[in-house]
C-alpha cells in the first residue's frame, strides 16, 4: 500500500478590490505575505498558492484550480477584509475539507502603525465574517488562529493537513473483507451502504478460493526474497520448520495479490472461514503482522470496523497497531493489550527482537501459524476506537496514555503490551463503556489527539476525548 507522507493543501486567500485604488500595490503585498506563508509550512505539507481573490469570480475560479492541482484540503486565509457571501456558492460545491487560517502578516500592533499597516493586517474580521457564514450554511470546516511564524500555528496547521488528506483519502478507501465477521459478535457488525456515505470506504466481499489459487502460483523467488527479509528482520525461532514458514509466506504474498489487484487499502478476515474452509493449513497471522507493517488496514474476525480505522490512523499518523484489551491491571493501573498473533511489528520496542515462533493455537482448528512476538516501545501512545451505532451514526472515541516498560511474558505466544490510560484505569474504562468503545481498536505510538480531533472535526463526528 503506498500512504502518501505529505498532504498536499491549496491557500485560498482573500482580498477584495475596494483597497487598490486607496493602497496601489497592496495586492502585490499581500500576496507576497501569502506566498511567505506558504513557504513556511513546507516541512508540514506541499501548499499551492497561485494568486490573490478579489471577488466573486476570483474566488470561484481559484477554488476550481486548487481542486484540479488535486490539493487536499483549502485553507482560506483573508490576506485582508473580503465579503464572505463572495466565497459563499465556491466553498458549497467544494468537496473538500476547509481551514480558516486567523493569521495576520505583523504578530504586534505597533505604535508606529498607520492605516496602510492597519489594512495589511485586518484580515481578523474577515474571519469572522467567514466563519459565521460557513456555520450559518452548514459546513464542516476547522479553526486556527495564531502567529504564522510560531512552531505552534505550524504544529497545528501539520496536524490539520494530515486530518485534511486523510479525510479525502477515505473517500477512495476498499476494504476487502474475505470470509464473514464472526458470528454473534455485536461491536463488528456493519453497515456497508452507511459506511461508504458517512465515511467513505467501500467494502467488497472477496473469495477465499482465490488466495488459495494464488497461493499455488506464487514465484518461488518470491517466496524465497520474503523468507530472506523475515531472517533480517525477526528473531526467527530454531523450532519454525522451513514448511510452515514458507506457507505462511505464501499465504501472505497471495493475500498482498488480491489486495494488490483489487486496489485495496485494507482487509478483514475471521478465523471461521478460513478453518472452516478445507483447503488451509494455517491462520494468515503472519500476514497480517507484515501488512500491518506495510501500511494495510486490519481487522480480525471479520472486523471492517477497525479495519475502516486502521486505515484512516495508518493516514493520518502512521504505523497503526491493530488491538484489544484482554485485562486490568489494577496495580500498575494499566490495561494489557493483545490479541490473537497480529501486530504491527512496526511499533516493537527497539531494545528486544521481534521473535518469529512457532506457536501452537487451537483456534481455528489448523496447524501451528508461525506468529511474531513482541512489546510495544514504551512511551506516550493514543488509542482511537470507531463506533458504529445505527446507520450512518458513528463515534470516536480517543484517548491518550503511556505503554510501560515492563518485564517479558515468557508465556504470552502474541503481541502485548501494557497501556496505562492517562485518565486512570478507571475513568478510562468507565468512559470507553459507556460510549460504545468497540473491543478491537488501534494504537499509535506518540500523542496525537489534535489529528485525531481534526479529522472528527472535518469529518462531523462526535468525538468523545478522555
Amino acid at each position: 500500500m503506498n500512504l502518501r507522507e505529505r498532504p498536499k493543501i491549496g491557500l485560498l486567500g482573500i482580498m477584495q478590490e475596494l483597497y487598490d485604488d486607496m493602497l496601489p500595490g497592496i495586492t502585490e503585498h499581500q500576496e507576497s505575505f501569502a506566498r511567505q506563508l506558504a513557504a513556511s509550512l513546507s516541512e508540514q505539507a506541499e501548499v499551492v498558492f497561485l494568486r490573490a481573490a478579489r471577488d466573486r469570480a476570483g474566488v470561484e475560479a481559484l477554488t476550481r484550480e486548487l481542486r484540479a492541482a488535486g490539493v487536499d484540503g483549502i485553507m482560506v486565509v483573508m490576506l485582508t477584509y473580503g465579503p464572505a457571501m463572495r466565497t459563499l456558492r465556491a466553498l458549497m460545491e467544494n468537496p473538500l475539507p476547509v481551514l480558516l487560517a486567523n493569521v495576520q502578516p505583523e504578530r504586534e500592533v505597533s505604535g508606529t502603525w498607520d492605516m496602510a499597516d492597519l489594512t495589511y493586517n485586518q484580515g481578523i474580521h474577515g474571519a469572522q465574517d467567514q466563519s459565521n457564514l460557513f456555520l450559518r450554511a452548514g459546513l464542516p470546516y476547522s479553526v486556527i488562529t495564531g502567529d504564522w511564524k510560531s512552531e505552534e500555528f505550524r504544529a497545528d496547521f501539520g496536524a490539520w493537513a494530515r486530518a485534511a488528506m486523510t479525510a479525502s483519502e477515505m473517500k477512495a478507501v476498499k476494504i476487502a473483507l474475505f470470509g464473514y465477521p464472526m458470528n454473534g459478535m455485536g461491536d463488528v457488525l456493519y453497515d456497508a451502504p452507511a459506511l461508504a456515505r458517512r465515511l467513505g470506504p467501500v467494502i467488497v466481499n472477496e473469495n477465499l478460493g482465490d488466495v488459495h489459487r494464488l497461493m499455488d502460483k506464487v514465484p518461488s523467488a518470491q517466496v524465497a526474497e520474503v523468507l530472506a527479509r523475515h531472517h533480517e528482520v525477526f528473531e526467527v525461532s530454531p523450532a519454525l520448520g522451513t514448511g510452515p514458514h514458507e506457507y505462511a509466506v505464501r499465504f501472505e504474498l497471495a493475500i498482498r495479490s488480491v489486495l494488490e489487484a483489487g486496489g485495496y487499502s485494507g482487509f478483514a478476515v475471521h478465523f471461521e472461514p478460513v478453518g472452516r474452509d478445507g483447503r488451509f493449513e494455517q491462520l494468515p497471522l503472519l500476514a497480517a503482522s507484515d501488512l500491518m507493517a506495510e501500511g494495510y488496514g486490519y481487522g480480525a474476525e471479520g472486523d471492517t470496523n477497525t479495519a475502516t480505522l486502521m486505515c484512516a490512523s495508518h493516514l493520518l499518523v502512521g504505523d497503526a497497531h491493530f488491538s484489544e484489551m484482554y485485562a486490568m491491571d489494577f496495580e500498575q493501573g494499566s490495561v494489557l493489550i493483545s490479541h490473537m498473533g497480529e501486530g504491527n511489528w512496526k511499533v516493537a520496542r527497539t531494545d528486544r527482537p521481534v521473535r518469529l515462533i512457532d506457536r501452537p493455537l487451537g483456534i481455528g482448528g489448523l496447524g501451528n501459524p508461525p506468529t511474531a512476538v513482541f512489546s510495544a516501545q514504551p512511551g506516550p501512545a493514543t488509542t482511537a476506537s470507531l463506533v458504529p451505532l445505527e446507520g450512518e451514526d458513528y463515534r470516536l472515541l480517543v484517548a491518550t496514555g503511556e505503554v510501560l516498560d515492563t518485564p517479558e511474558m515468557a508465556h504470552v505466544e502474541m503481541p502485548y503490551f501494557h497501556f496505562r490510560p492517562d485518565a486512570g484505569l478507571r475513568p478510562f474504562m468507565n468512559t470507553w463503556l459507556r460510549n460504545g468503545g468497540t473491543h478491537h481498536f488501534c494504537t499509535n505510538l506518540g500523542l496525537h489527539t489534535e489529528r485525531w480531533r481534526y479529522l472528527a472535526e472535518l469529518l462531523e463526528l462526535p468525538l468523545v476525548e478522555f
